[in-house]
């Protein structure tokens, strides 16, 4: 049970409404090292974050450039390190798995749209499975739905078709779902439909900054709304590039 996959598996079960599991988004160790230093108990790496620290736009990150940020992030720290790997670089799944392995990953995170276009859902559920399986309950599954950031087709509820793609994928052995960016309002319904732990992406808000108590409220008030973890996307990474921007032009006397 004190295996850092059991460990973070067990920070999303059991939790009351109000107190969802926060997951800091860390960009490189340093980043990775404050939010350790602060108590977080985990910590979820986000695609983009990494991206923009290694020069990359968002989705251009070569594979063998994450995995390598990904292993000097988990070396950082101590606390369980999940992984967002985008939709999987096109590896095979006992690939894939082996990797986040071997860059010290105890979860990760797959999307199931690739190229702007949502996956066939039985095709994701089979990948999903794969993953989980070639890992052998070593890695954490949180599967992205991407309905509300694709859309779906016409005359289609898109509330129902995400919660359609997360029970399939739930059945094949995704631990979480994580439907990007779905409206507060239809979290209730979401989590009330599907039997794991639901994923939402909070704000860090717009003045204050990360660690506000605008922030902590938001995480509590999507916990009561039925997400059981919280986490950033690259809000955290742009919020410290703002603040570098932000000193840089003191130093020039602007």
């Amino acid at each position: 049970m004190n295996e850092p996959v059991s460990v973070f598996r067990a920070l999303h079960h059991g939790r009351s409404p109000g107190d969802p599991l926060v997951l800091p988004g860390p960009w490189d160790a340093p980043s990775a090292r404050a939010f350790e230093g602060v108590g977080f108990p985990a910590v979820a790496t986000p695609s983009a974050g990494v991206a923009a620290c290694l020069g990359y736009a968002d989705g251009r990150t070569p594979a063998a450039e994450m995995f390598a940020a990904v292993a000097r992030i988990a070396r950082a720290v101590s606390v369980p390190v999940s992984a967002d790997v985008e939709a999987g670089y096109g590896l095979a799944p006992a690939e894939l798995a082996e990797r986040l392995l071997e860059a010290g990953a105890v979860g990760c995170n797959l999307e199931d749209s690739a190229d702007g276009v949502l996956r066939e859902p039985e095709r994701q559920a089979d990948f999903l499975a794969g993953v989980r399986a070639a890992a052998g309950g070593r890695l954490f599954v949180n599967a992205r739905v991407d309905t509300y950031i694709r859309g779906v087709p016409a005359g289609t509820d898109v509330v129902e078709e995400t919660i359609a793609r997360a029970r399939l994928y739930a059945a094949a052995g995704a631990d979480c779902v994580y439907p990007i960016t779905a409206p507060p309002g239809d979290l209730p319904r979401l989590a009330a439909a599907v039997p794991v732990p639901l994923n939402a992406l909070g704000s860090l808000g717009s003045a204050d900054g990360p660690g506000s108590p605008e922030s902590r409220s938001d995480a509590g008030r999507l916990g009561e709304l039925g997400a059981a973890r919280i986490t950033f996307g690259p809000q955290m990474q742009r919020w410290a590039a703002r603040a570098v921007h932000g000193l840089a032009g003191r130093l020039r006397g602007h």
